[in-house]
């Protein structure tokens, strides 16, 4: 089945492509935002490890139709649909849209028809940097268009979606995990710029070199003379790469380290309570990224649990996307768009868990129908 016809010849089938559009437009509301949410990003590498644990614990999934043949030939696609540029499976396209939603609050996606429109030849995940998000028809209806004044709807908005992360009223654009914490993070940068400034200093040490001329006037060398001397000698001595060399000078010479006084104060403290905030805003468990933080084994057991309700979150928000793909692949082969979207469990502890309950469950009617035999023989 061909819904759309054939493309010119040398034109780019991706419409979300960055290529196509004019250059991003300055105006748009998510840009601060999104500058923003990088340089957290690049100074606050925590981050970035538990959006990237985010990613992969969401897991893998299934789908479900109620043909056969369908339900197998659509699984095989989600398995090998090529994504982006070297990528491929519906479980990369699917990582790439969750991180994009995650850090910027909004995420776009294509799928990309074959030339002939008869089948989906790639997924895409599509830079905000072009796109614009206006209001269509009515406040509930989102058109993607190009960025800019004069930017247009895309060409086949049937192949293009988006997802919002828990948008403000009246907004269309989502809130990014991130948001919050600019003010957390700047101070967490400034602290680590102050470390590395310190020990710089520390691993470079910088020194103050004093003479007092001899009492008595014995020192005929003028003390501006005297002082160029000691200089020149002292650079000498200390100079990188040189073999160790003794100094010597003549009068009172006092040589100190400057800030030797001044020790490296404790930064773990304040470190500990920033990076407090910033875990509790991304909802990773701390264990997860590497902090060794005291904790009882039943408090990680609740933290693992919450992780699990967020994940689960996650996907109920990335589902929409899935269906709209399978829907389209299914529809473009002639079979009915509906499609059931199982998801994987998300730890083996699940497994362990579900195993239990249903021994126990087998268990407990076990003993309901021996006590149910026994009271009608008695």
């Amino acid at each position: 089945m061909k819904l759309w016809k054939r493309r010119a010849e040398g034109g780019s089938p991706v419409q979300t492509a960055p290529g196509r559009f004019a250059e991003p437009w300055p105006a748009q509301p998510y840009g601060p935002e999104k500058r923003l949410c990088d340089a957290l990003r690049e100074s606050i590498p925590v981050i970035d490890a538990a959006v990237g644990k985010i990613c992969r614990l969401v897991g893998g999934f299934t789908v479900a139709c109620g043909d056969a043949r369908a339900q197998r030939l659509l699984a095989d696609f989600l398995r090998t649909v090529p994504v982006n540029a070297g990528q491929e499976g519906a479980s990369a396209f699917l990582q790439g849209y969750l991180r994009q939603l995650l850090y910027y609050g909004t995420a776009v996606g294509e799928m990309v028809l074959s030339p002939d429109g008869g089948d989906i030849a790639a997924l895409y995940n599509a830079p905000l940097e072009g796109l614009e998000l206006r209001e269509g028809a009515t406040p509930l209806e989102t058109v993607i268009c190009r960025a800019g004044p004069d930017g247009g709807p895309a060409p086949y908005p049937e192949l293009v979606f988006y997802t919002a992360l828990d948008p403000e009223p009246g907004n269309r654009y989502g809130t990014p995990l991130l948001h919050g914490l600019p003010f957390t993070g700047g101070i967490l940068a400034r602290i680590y710029r102050a470390i590395g400034t310190n020990w710089d200093r520390v691993g470079n040490v910088r020194f103050a070199v004093t003479y007092q001329p001899p009492a008595g006037g014995t020192d005929r060398t003028p003390a501006k003379e005297r002082a160029a001397q000691i200089a020149e000698e002292w650079s000498r001595a200390m100079r990188p790469g040189a073999p160790v060399s003794d100094f010597i000078a003549v009068g009172g010479v006092d040589i100190r380290v400057i800030g030797a006084d001044n020790p490296i104060p404790d930064s773990e403290v304040p470190v500990r309570q920033m990076l407090e905030q910033i875990v509790a805003k991304l909802g990773v468990p701390p264990f997860l990224l590497g902090l060794s933080w005291s904790t009882t084994e039943r408090m990680s057991a609740q933290q693992t649990d919450i992780l699990t309700s967020e994940l689960e979150d996650y996907r109920r928000t990335l589902e929409p996307a899935l269906r709209r793909i399978c829907a389209m692949w299914l529809r473009l082969h002639g079979y009915p768009p509906e499609a059931e979207i199982r998801w994987d469990n998300i730890n083996l502890q699940d497994e362990l868990d579900l195993a239990q309950a249903r021994l126990t469950n087998a268990q407990a009617a076990q003993i309901e129908e021996a006590l149910e035999g026994k009271g009608e023989g008695g």
